[in-house]
Parts: C-alpha cells; structure tokens; sequence
C-alpha cells in the first residue's frame, strides 16, 4: 500500500506545497492537488514538481468540461515533462454547480464525454493526430460549427516524457464507477466506508472489470481520511474536525436530488441522516448539519485512535482494495510533526 495526501491549503498553496517536502522525505509516495472553483491545480502542480524529487503528483481532479481534451493533453504531458515522470492525471465530472456556475458549461453527457476524454488523451501522448466524432469533432468542421473550416488532424508537438501517463478517474455513481473500472488506471472515491464500500459499489467495479481495456493494470483505489495516532479521548475527540466536512459534502454539494455524497450517504444507509443533514445544510444551519453527521460514519472513514487501532483500520482498507491510502496526518502531541506521522504510516504499511 503506498501513502497519499492531498494538498491542503487555506488561502497559502504555496506554503502548503512547500511542506510536502518534509512529508516526501518522511515517505509520502504522492500528493494530489485539488482545483474545484479555487486557484488552477496545474500551476501548483508544476511549483511542486519544481519542489520535489520523488513523491508522484497527482490532480485531484480536472474536470472533464471547462478544458478541451487538447487543453488537459497539453497538460498532462507538460506536468510529466517537469516531474521527470511523476504525473498523474485525475479527471472527474465535478457537478453542475462548478461547471455551469463556475465555468459556464453546460453539465450534460458526463459518463460519454468522460470515456472520449480519455481516449483523446491516451491517443495524443502517443503523439497520434486528434481526431473525434462523438462528444467532441476534432478537427472541427464546419457542420460542426466550425468558421473557417481550416481545421486539419494534428498531433502534440513535442515529445511527451511518456508515452503514457496514469489516469485517474473520481465517481461515485454506480454506472460511473462501472465505467472507471473499465477504462481508467485509478479510481478515486469519497467518504469511503471500507466495511460498506462494496454495497455500494461491488457490483459496478466488478461489472467494469468484466470489461477491463486490453493492457490496463489492475484498477489502483485512493481513498482514506484523517489520521491521528494517540491514546485517550482527546485523540477521538479529533474526529470533530472532519464532521463540517462530511457535512458539506452530503449535505451542501448539490440541490435536492443532486447531490452524489448524499446519494452514498444512503446508499451506506444513513437514509435519515443524509435527509436530515441535508435539510439544515441548505437552511443555513451548518453546526447542526455537522452533528448528525454518524459517528460510526466518521470512524469508519478515518484512521483516529492509539496505533493498534489505526493499524487495524490501514488492515480494512487494504481489504477493501484500497492500494493508496490517502491521509490528512494530524499530530496529537507537541513534540510531533505531520511528517512524523508519515513516517509511522509508512513503517506500518510497507
């Protein structure tokens, strides 16, 4: 199992990407930056790339609609490029709310335009001409809305270090993961309960495994949450910190019958909780969202507790198939550093 973490930043990404050095040394395999509708994860991407050696760089996530294929290949391939060979491209639908309130987009045909995304991407790195004729028309014709009609099939310029990079894919719905499981290298899942992941979503990953592309590796998984090693219940009480997120996610992200955490929420069957946090979340009553958020949920989800327990927890989600485990350490003493935590973690899931 090899570690992860996402890069966590409160108005300074740079300082943030400055403190995955110490992490790297401590034995962090990769770090993930996310995008949404903050600052670009590229850019911070490539000041990592600058700032690192080994530790592998992930987006976490592109989405699939405000670039063009040949915007995220050019992408993809420049990040390869100043990592030496560390990139990873995560991709992934976002929501309505990014894409038409962000980036003016219209939100339709995720699961199609995903998989040609994808095909696009894979083709340019091996410096095959664009083309498509599905979501996207590459060249563009003027049938297709092309003004000039000049356009003609072109293949990326420059010499990819690779000529194939990871591709990541962020789902939770059922159909979605099916189809990552198909054509994606990873799959990135969210608030993942490793004892009932696969009520959710065993049928659909071994239904996109059935159907696995010819020379994929088997599917890598990231998921994990915050990791605090220590004893007593001030160790537990850390898990506070992580309900306004849970919050957020399932009770904030999307209206009423659009939102997919809340949708995995009750598929975990937390069917009340999920309404109920839900219905104060978009109140404006946040603080009580967060309490109903389950305990067990919150448990489940994080590694938080003396090491014998964190030890168990790294056990069930490597049962769940989990191959990196992605952590938000935490240190619960004064004499301990995030990087100290890496360190422990690293010993324990070699």
């Amino acid at each position: 199992m090899r570690l992860a973490s996402l890069l966590m930043y409160d108005g300074n990404p740079r300082k943030a990407a400055d403190d995955v050095v110490s992490l790297e040394r401590a034995g962090l395999d990769s770090v993930w930056v996310a995008e949404a509708y903050g600052f670009d994860a590229p850019t911070l991407m490539g000041y990592l790339a600058a700032k690192t050696e080994t530790v592998r760089i992930g987006s976490g996530i592109l989405n699939i609609y405000s670039r063009t294929p040949g915007a995220l290949l050019q992408t993809a391939a420049g990040l390869d490029n100043v990592s030496q060979g560390r990139a990873i491209l995560g991709l992934g639908v976002s929501g309505p709310q990014v894409i038409e309130g962000f980036h003016g987009v219209p939100y339709s045909r995720p699961m199609a335009r995903t998989a040609e995304v994808v095909e696009i991407i894979r083709s340019g790195l091996r410096r095959e001409p664009l083309s498509a004729d599905g979501e996207f028309h590459l060249p563009l014709t003027k049938e297709h809305g092309a003004v000039t009609g000049l356009g003609k099939p072109l293949k990326l310029l420059t010499r990819p270090e690779r000529d194939t990079i990871p591709i990541w894919i962020a789902a939770l719905g059922p159909k979605n993961v099916e189809q990552t499981a198909e054509i994606a290298d990873g799959w990135i899942p969210h608030l993942f309960h490793p004892e009932k992941a696969h009520l959710v979503w065993g049928d659909a990953l071994a239904a996109g495994d059935a159907k696995r592309l010819d020379g994929l590796a088997p599917l890598q998984v990231m998921a994990g949450g915050m990791v605090a090693i220590g004893e007593g219940p001030e160790t537990k009480a850390l898990l506070d910190l992580v309900r306004p997120v849970f919050a957020l996610y399932v009770g904030g992200m999307g209206a009423k019958g659009k939102n997919f955490y809340n949708d995995v929420a009750r598929a975990y069957g937390y069917e009340q909780e999920a309404e109920e946090i839900q219905d104060l979340y978009l109140s404006g009553k946040k603080k009580e969202a967060a309490a109903l958020v389950p305990t067990e949920w919150l448990e489940a989800a994080n590694l938080v507790g003396p090491a014998s327990y964190v030890r168990e927890r790294i056990e069930a989600f490597r049962e769940a198939g989990v191959t990196d485990l992605n952590i938000t350490p935490v240190p619960t003493s004064e004499d301990q550093d995030a990087a100290d935590v890496v360190a422990q973690l690293k010993e324990w899931v070699s």
